[in-house]
């Protein structure tokens, strides 16, 4: 089971010619848990998964299965996602045989399956993976959006453990209304709209911004679930970090702000950070 309540999505590190560089990764995963953070997604939701071939997503959890530290004491979250089912179920059997701690299942973009067959998808995957599932809605990038039948079916499965970007305020209190499991978690994508998506009833945070400020960020986001009044002084650090990362390119803004801290993220794949 993910017990943490929030994780950093990090960014995947590339050399010029765009090719991966796995040792950069690791080193910014490695920096985020000499800083204190718990638990981070890779190959999650940077709006770099469907750029990844699948040998470049299992050189990824190759390169994290020789970080014996990080396997051990962090919760690693792998995304799994592909346009074609198959691939997406050979990485799920990669990561069911590693440390990694949970999956985060997307779906593909473009071809926009029926809810019967995204329910299809599902299922094999997990099956395939076993760990436990954060599904992943993001119909303003893929197309698709899983309905609130199918999330409620999906979380009778043991291994489903919650969903992130739900959808609408009604879309949350219907799946809420018509679902018996309690340990059902609902993520935010990203800090932007946070305190609002709070309200709504999301509880947990797939955090951007944690890539360069990770305590801070935590701090805000657990002062919120507590319902407690933020200073000015927070609400303007806060403010200030959120300029940083959301003005503009998150991804292309991360990879710099983490390049002057000593971590080469290198470029984005083009035609993100055309200039």
């Amino acid at each position: 089971m993910l017990k943490e309540k929030i994780h950093i999505a990090v960014p995947t590190a590339f050399f010029e010619d765009e090719s991966l560089n796995t040792q950069e990764t690791i080193s910014h995963i490695r920096d985020l848990y000499n800083q204190g953070v718990k638990s981070v997604l890779v190959s999650g939701t940077t709006g770099e998964q469907h750029s990844l071939s699948l040998p470049e997503k299992t050189d990824l959890i190759n390169a994290l299965e020789l970080e014996e530290d990080l396997m051990s004491n962090m919760e690693i979250i792998f995304g799994v996602a592909s346009t074609r089912q198959k691939e997406a179920e050979k990485l799920a059997e990669k990561i069911s045989h590693t440390k990694i701690a949970g999956i985060m299942l997307g779906y593909p973009p473009y071809v926009i399956p029926t809810q019967e067959e995204a329910l299809i998808y599902t299922k094999r995957i997990i099956d395939h993976s076993n760990k436990p599932a954060i599904l992943y809605n993001n119909p303003g990038r893929t197309g698709f959006d899983l309905s609130e039948e199918s999330i409620i079916e999906l979380s009778k499965l043991d291994l489903v453990i919650g969903i992130k970007d739900a959808g609408s305020k009604e879309k949350v209190e219907q799946i809420k209304s018509g679902m018996r499991k309690n340990d059902f978690y609902f993520y935010a994508g990203g800090e932007v709209d946070l305190e609002e998506k709070i309200s709504h009833g999301y509880d947990r945070l797939s955090s951007i911004a944690g890539n360069v400020s990770p305590e801070e960020i935590s701090e805000w986001f657990q002062t919120m679930l507590m319902k407690q009044k933020i200073s000015r002084q927070e609400n303007e650090k806060i403010e200030t970090i959120m300029d940083q990362v959301y003005e503009g390119n998150a991804i292309v803004n991360l990879k710099k702000i983490i390049h002057q801290r000593g971590i080469s993220m290198g470029t984005c794949r083009s035609p993100i950070g055309n200039n």
